[in-house]
């Protein structure tokens, strides 16, 4: 659970208390390498009606709403939400889906209303919800019947059936949007889907410089590093870095010499290392097969296609 969402008990609701996150920790888009195309339907679909209200309330159009964001796991969807906030100039708070699921009766409905109310009292705002599937999961998939109260007190506080919701974007991440009921995704609730695709080569190449950029290193070419990590996701690459850390460590232990991380260290452990979106694509690959009649999935299916095309022409297929 993030520090800055804060789960002190009030003494008369026994509803949480929620905190949005701290200002320090704010991104905006200059923090996310790639996803270009992606930043600009973020901009005009999301972030221009906060920034500029009046041109869309002359249309009838408002800031806010619901947002899916969807793709494989270690991908950034937390970190492009983030961003998100920091475009909107708006308050962010990052919710963990135990935040507000409770063992006993009534008490889930107490934080949703809790986490509205406080988001309310906040806007502009961005309300982050992680793992939205296993609050919004089809019913026919849901093995827990008393969830039901729970979801449509939920779905009453989105639909703003006591409050408006203006000037409140409330974004859902999941790794299984095929599993969010579609009650979750009609008009005025999760009705906008962005697909958070693996970072791709320039992506690949600033988040290898990241994360290692403070550590003791010697002739590094992020650019090949990324080539030969296609697929992989943020945290992949994270644990690539993590895992030659730790052997170049065992190293200096055993001889006690200075070592430090090479091109060759790194190189060595993507080549053992499977990407683990590879499992996910395998899944996604049948949705949009067999399960794409109404185009939810088109930006899955497009990138799906021109990824295969890119390793055909490599001659890997």
């Amino acid at each position: 659970m993030d520090e800055r969402l804060k789960n002190s008990v009030n003494g008369e609701s026994g509803a949480k208390q929620f905190e949005p996150m701290d200002e320090k920790y704010k991104l905006t888009f200059s923090d996310v390498g790639g996803l270009e195309e992606l930043k600009k339907q973020a901009n005009i679909k999301i972030i221009q009606p906060f920034k500029n209200p009046e041109l869309f309330k002359r249309f009838k159009k408002s800031a806010g709403g619901g947002l899916l964001l969807y793709g494989a796991p270690g991908c950034g969807k937390s970190y492009f939400a983030r961003a998100i906030a920091g475009e909107c100039g708006a308050a962010f708070y990052n919710v963990g889906i135990e935040d507000i699921l409770d063992m006993y009766v009534g008490e889930s409905e107490k934080n949703i209303k809790a986490l509205f109310d406080t988001v309310r009292a906040n806007r502009p705002a961005v309300m982050f919800i992680d793992e939205i599937d296993a609050l919004g999961r089809k019913r026919e998939l849901l093995r827990n019947s008393s969830l039901t109260s729970t979801i449509n007190a939920f779905l009453a506080q989105m639909d703003g059936v006591e409050s408006d919701n203006e000037d409140i974007l409330i974004i859902g991440a999941t790794n299984a949007p095929w599993d969010v009921d579609s009650a979750f995704k009609r008009t005025g609730r999760f009705d906008r889907t962005f697909f958070i695709p693996p970072p791709d080569e320039v992506a690949r190449a600033e988040i290898f410089e990241l994360y290692l950029k403070e550590l003791p290193t010697e002739h590094l070419e992020y650019e090949v590093l990324a080539e030969a990590t296609g697929a992989f996701s943020g945290a992949d690459i994270k644990g690539i870095v993590d895992r030659a850390g730790e052997n170049t460590i065992e190293k200096i232990l055993e001889s006690d010499e200075d070592i430090k991380i090479t091109q060759e260290d790194l190189l060595e452990l993507i080549s053992s290392t499977k990407p683990t979106t590879s499992e996910w694509f395998e899944m996604a690959k049948n949705v949009v097969e067999y399960a794409n009649g109404s185009g939810v999935y088109d930006e899955l299916e497009a990138y799906m296609k021109g990824t295969a095309k890119s390793k055909k022409k490599m001659g890997f297929l």
